[in-house]
C-alpha cells in the first residue's frame, strides 16, 4: 500500500524526525514556500496540498511514498485533518511539527498555556468573544490583518496592544508591537497576540438596566425579566439564537455573552432601535451578533436554524413567527414575554397547539425600592408573563 506522510515542518524548522521522513520519501508535495526549503534533496516536487494534488502526484510518478508538507504543526488549524479523512486507499501517517503558537510565545518570552487560540484564516472566527473573555488571544491570520483590526475597533477594542509575528522562522521575519486600530497589510503568514488586561469571562444574567444605552420610545426587557428568560432558554456556548423584536438589545447582549462561540441574530423593524442595539453591542464588546432589519417572520427566512429564540415583540403576528422558528428547528427552545392577558393567552395557546415539550407560563411581578422622605417605598413595575417551552413532542402522545 502507498504511504502518505503528512509532515508538519514547523516555522521553517522541521524536527529531526520530520527531516528523516522527508528524506526517506520518494516525492514531496506542499506549498511553494515549504517545498523551497528542501530543493537540495533533488526529489520530485508538486505544489498543492489538497486531496486531488496528492492523488495526482502519486498517479503521475507511480511513487510508493510521499511527504505532504504542512506549515507549522499538522494538528493546529491545519489542512491535515481533511487529508487524513479523505486519503482512502493510502496508509496515512502524521508527524508533528512546531506550531506557530509555540514559536511565537517563545520569542516573546511568554507562557501560552492560558491563551485562547483561534484562527481567522479563511473563515469567520470567534475573535471578539475570545478577546473579551481572555487576557491573551493568539490569532492565525490569512492576509486579512486590516479586517481583523477593523473588527477589533468596531467592538471597542481598537486601543488594545497587539504583538505581531510576520513570516516566523523565515529570513524576513518581523516581530513588533502595535495597537489593534493600526494593523495594516501584512503577510498571509502572520500571527497576532492580542492583550486585554480588562478581560471578563463571566456570563451575566440580568445586567443592570442602567448599564445599557437607552433612547426614548425604544422598549427594553428589564433586568429581572431578562434573568428569568435566560434561565428558561438555557443557551449553550455554540448556540444560534434569535432575539425577535430586539428593541434596545438588552436580551441580544446577554444571548451573545452566553453563546460566545455561537451567533445571535437581532431582528428589529424600527431602524432607530436596531441602531441602538448595535451601540449596546459595541459598548459590551460583542462581536457575534448580526443585526437584521425587517419584520418577522419574513426577516427570518434567510437565517440559519436557531437553537434558542426569544420573542419579545411580535406585532400581532405571534403564531406566524412561532411557526417560522419551529419550521427551521422543531427542537428550538423558545421563550416569549407578554404584558397583556390577551398576548399571554395567545402565546400559551400557540405553544400548546405546536406540541412544544414542557410548556410553562410564569407571571413575574417586580417591585423596586426607592427612597422617599427618609424611608424606602416599593414601586411596582409592570407585571410580565413569560411563556416558554422547547423540543417537539407528538400531539398523540400528549393526548394519551
Amino acid at each position: 500500500m502507498k504511504t502518505a506522510h503528512i509532515v508538519g515542518v514547523g516555522m521553517n524548522a522541521p524536527t529531526i524526525q520530520a527531516e528523516k521522513i522527508i528524506e526517506s520519501c520518494e516525492i514531496l508535495i506542499g506549498a511553494k514556500k515549504q517545498l523551497n526549503a528542501f530543493k537540495a534533496l533533488g526529489k520530485p516536487m508538486f505544489e498543492g496540498y489538497g486531496i486531488e494534488d496528492v492523488s495526482r502526484a502519486f498517479e503521475e510518478t507511480g511513487a510508493g511514498s510521499a511527504a505532504v508538507l504542512v506549515s507549522g504543526d499538522a494538528g493546529f488549524f491545519s489542512g491535515a485533518r481533511e487529508l487524513v479523512s479523505s486519503l482512502t486507499g493510502f496508509e496515512v501517517r502524521v508527524t508533528a511539527g512546531v506550531p506557530s503558537v509555540c514559536d511565537f510565545f517563545a520569542k516573546l518570552q511568554l507562557p501560552w498555556q492560558d491563551a485562547a487560540l483561534i484562527s481567522m484564516h479563511g473563515a469567520e472566527g470567534p475573535l471578539i468573544s475570545a478577546v473579551r473573555r481572555n487576557r491573551l488571544t493568539f490569532c492565525l491570520t490569512g492576509g486579512n490583518a486590516p479586517e481583523i483590526g477593523a473588527m477589533l475597533g468596531f467592538a471597542g477594542f481598537g486601543e488594545l496592544a497587539v504583538h505581531v509575528g510576520e513570516n516566523l522562522g523565515y529570513p524576513d521575519e518581523r516581530i513588533y508591537e502595535t495597537k489593534a486600530f493600526q494593523l495594516g497589510e501584512l503577510s498571509a503568514m502572520t500571527v497576532l497576540l492580542i492583550v486585554n488586561e480588562n478581560f471578563d469571562a463571566s456570563v451575566p444574567a440580568g445586567i443592570p438596566d442602567t448599564s445599557f444605552i437607552r433612547a426614548e420610545g425604544v422598549p427594553m426587557t428589564k433586568s429581572e425579566i431578562r434573568a428569568v428568560v435566560m434561565s428558561k432558554l438555557r443557551i449553550r456556548p455554540g448556540d444560534v439564537c434569535y432575539d425577535i423584536g430586539a428593541g434596545t438589545g438588552s436580551v441580544t447582549v446577554e444571548m451573545a455573552m452566553a453563546a460566545y462561540s455561537g451567533r445571535v441574530y437581532a431582528i428589529e423593524r424600527e431602524g432607530g432601535a436596531l441602531a441602538l442595539a448595535g451601540e449596546n453591542c459595541r459598548k459590551f464588546h460583542i462581536g457575534n451578533v448580526s443585526l437584521i432589519s425587517g419584520d418577522a417572520p419574513e426577516a427570518l427566512c434567510a437565517l440559519p436554524a436557531p437553537d434558542a429564540a426569544f420573542i419579545g415583540g411580535s406585532g400581532g403576528g405571534f403564531a406566524a413567527i412561532l411557526d417560522a422558528v419551529l419550521c427551521k428547528n422543531p427542537d428550538a427552545r423558545v421563550a416569549a414575554t407578554a404584558i397583556s392577558l390577551e398576548t399571554a393567552h395567545t402565546a400559551l395557546t400557540e405553544f400548546e397547539k405546536k406540541c412544544l415539550r414542557d410548556v410553562e407560563a410564569v407571571q413575574i411581578g417586580v417591585s423596586r425600592a426607592v427612597k422617599r422622605g427618609g424611608v424606602h417605598l416599593l414601586l411596582a413595575q409592570n407585571m410580565v408573563f413569560i411563556v416558554c417551552g422547547g423540543g417537539k413532542a407528538a400531539c398523540d402522545d400528549k393526548k394519551g
